[in-house]
């Protein structure tokens, strides 16, 4: 009896060991998600915290710290620099499983990720049949502040030192240094600073 996928197309030995690797890493990454959401994501101590997310594959510089309740989707393509705050019960998205994916998330030096903001690097095709799954790099560049409950969105990149306002959806690039506010994110100002020099303040304590 051939065996077939969800739409009943038969399919062949390779395709089908395709999709039980493609299977085993999705849970494998589910697996993933949990442990560090529920296990590690509730301990109040950022260095335990900091040591865990190392070591499932994100890398983060030194200074730089997670606040509790994070959700981390695949660390693995997660990269955040030196000096970086990210606030509790942030969302922020690693996904790079298809294939040529283009997907990951790179946030530079000294970026202020306020609380509950989501950053996605993965979304449906909502033009697809089948609501195929897009995978697309969002990069948050040195400096930038995103204030809270704000949204961005796949294969988007955030310019040095611009400002994201709170709950702003993020659909396209911003550009250094702008001010952005709304739902879609439309530049409102330009920061008056020239140059970037600030160091952020220490994350708290139990947090």
């Amino acid at each position: 009896m051939p065996i077939t996928d969800k739409d009943g197309n038969s399919l062949t030995q390779t395709e089908i060991l395709t999709k039980i690797v493609g299977r085993i890493n999705a849970i494998y990454l589910e697996l993933v998600t949990g442990w560090l959401w529920w296990c590690v994501g509730f301990i109040p101590f950022h260095s335990i915290r900091t040591f865990f997310y190392r070591a499932f594959g994100l890398q983060i510089g030194e200074g730089s710290t997670i606040h509790m309740m994070a959700r981390i989707y695949d660390p693995r393509h997660i990269k955040i620099g030196t000096g970086t705050l990210v606030g509790e019960k942030a969302t922020l998205d690693g996904r790079k499983q298809l294939p040529n994916s283009q997907g990951g998330l790179i946030i530079g030096n000294h970026v202020d990720i306020a609380s509950e903001v989501m950053i996605w690097t993965s979304e449906h095709d909502i033009h697809s049949i089948d609501m195929k799954p897009i995978e697309a790099k969002v990069i948050v560049e040195d400096y930038v502040f995103i204030g809270p409950r704000a949204i961005i969105l796949p294969g988007v990149t955030i310019g040095k030192g611009a400002i994201v306002a709170a709950g702003a959806i993020v659909t396209k690039n911003v550009e250094p240094g702008s001010i952005v506010a709304g739902t879609p994110a439309k530049e409102i100002s330009k920061r008056k600073l020239s140059e970037y020099k600030y160091k952020l303040g220490r994350p708290r304590l139990f947090q």
